[in-house]
């Protein structure tokens, strides 16, 4: 019954869920269907969302409606999967009617019995919870094809009293380490692998019944295909000597570590169940610091918690100076329902969390100005991501950069190639991206 169509992807949210949505093009081209990227074209469009927050489920209904137009014309089926179904099946499914098969977080292998089902009755269909997790290692990348994300787990441990995600994608669940070294090794030539989940340092604690997240960059490290490895969403209390010196000695490890910290004061971190304290974040970006003196740090932070006060607000300014951080991003506190902290007393205006997570994004850039003005005159190795058509130069990231995250260096060549390493002498900067030039030469 399928045999003819053509199949659309749509991949909203976060670098977990484009993991999925890859897995996901690998299962669809096996089985021989044609995939397009033009939504007018697609007999069959896949939505596979994000439900983490209020904003990112609006995105991903107004998208569904946005594309349901398309039923004029080619489309015959709109499946919705990942994170939004996953929780929100019970709210969603009457009034979404314009989607004809939802499937959740662990239902990926049931996508084609599901859609036979609704061409076969005519009737909308929901398999939400009722797959199983399997592990699959193929995937359709994209990415540009120098960098890749690698997810080691899904899932949560942590219990955050803001957060839906172990709501969501369940308990914390390490991937085999033998599947993740055959997955990266099936990417081909990389020039950057990024190593993510919701909880990246834990890896292996319930799978092996002993953390096995260095013996896994190892492992990583000893592929030929690999460049450089990136570590993001690393947890604070689990950044152990051991990570450090494996991060510090490593060369293919670039000296960048993504610690999602969210707040630095202590008595909103206990509100969020946050793991740590102001004075245990500083000393471990001096340890950090002292053994790996390079490393850049990034960190996210959540302002207008319920009950947070203006001096609880002007403290985290104060951390923000002292830490010193690369990068950051920041965030409203989103009311998210079936949380915790949803309940909680002193719940914030909106215009407040919008005037301190406006006052926070200041005093990083000032920060970052300060860091990235210290470039200037100095020669630093950029990996070329392509072309900027619109700046008419080419543009790539120094290690300090992560993908699609954080800025960017926009370079002049003579000619440059992507994926490639080259020494770029930068001239000029703003607040977050850097501006140079390159001999036509590469590293």
């Amino acid at each position: 019954m399928l045999e003819q169509k053509k199949f659309g992807v749509i991949s909203l949210g976060c670098d977990k869920n484009r993991v999925d949505t890859e897995k996901m093009l690998a299962a669809i081209t096996a089985k021989g269907f044609t995939l397009t990227d033009d939504a007018s074209q697609a007999n069959i469009l896949i939505v596979n969302t994000c439900g983490f927050l209020n904003a990112a489920r609006k995105e991903a209904i107004e998208t569904i409606l946005e594309f349901s137009e398309y039923k004029n014309g080619n489309l015959e089926k709109i499946v919705v999967t990942g994170c939004l179904p996953q929780k929100f099946i019970d709210e969603l499914f009457v009034p979404l009617s314009e989607a004809d098969v939802f499937l959740g977080v662990q239902d990926y292998q049931l996508l084609f019995e599901a859609i036979e089902c609704s061409y076969a009755t005519g009737e909308r269909q929901n398999f939400v919870g009722k797959g199983k997790e399997a592990i699959s290692i193929d995937r359709v990348q994209t990415t540009d094809p120098h960098f890749a994300y690698l997810k080691i787990a899904d899932g949560c441990y942590n219990h955050c009293t803001y957060c839906l995600i172990p709501k969501i994608r369940g308990k914390y669940r390490s991937y085999p380490m033998e599947a993740l070294l055959k997955e990266a090794e099936e990417l081909g030539e990389l020039s950057e692998l990024v190593i993510v989940a919701q909880d990246t340092t834990r890896y292996g604690e319930e799978l092996y019944g002993e953390n096995r997240f260095v013996e896994l960059l190892q492992k990583l490290s000893a592929l030929e295909n690999i460049r450089k490895i990136r570590l993001l969403y690393c947890y604070p209390d689990v950044i152990t000597d051991e990570l450090i010196a494996e991060i510090r000695d490593n060369d293919k490890i670039l000296k960048y570590i993504d610690i999602p910290l969210q707040h630095s004061e202590d008595r909103v971190l206990k509100l969020m169940n946050r793991k740590g304290k102001r004075a245990d974040y500083l000393a471990l970006f001096a340890r950090l610091r002292k053994e790996i003196p390079s490393i850049a740090i990034r960190s996210t932070f959540i302002s207008g918690f319920p009950s947070e006060t203006e001096e609880e607000f002007l403290q985290m300014i104060e951390f923000l100076k002292e830490a010193r951080l690369v990068n950051c991003g920041f965030f409203a506190y989103s009311k998210e329902p079936d949380t915790a902290a949803a309940r909680m007393k002193g719940q914030v205006h909106y215009r407040t969390k919008a005037r301190r997570v406006k006052a926070l994004y200041e005093i990083q850039r000032q920060i970052s100005l300060q860091f990235l003005s210290g470039l200037i005159g100095k020669e630093i190795e950029v990996i070329c991501d392509g072309i900027d058509y619109e700046k008419g130069c080419f543009v790539g990231r120094a290690y300090f950069n992560a993908p699609e995250i954080d800025g960017k260096v926009y370079f002049n060549a003579a000619e440059a190639m992507q994926g490639e390493t080259y020494l770029v002498k930068i001239q000029k900067t703003d607040a977050y991206d850097l501006y140079g030039f390159t001999e036509d030469y590469t590293i």
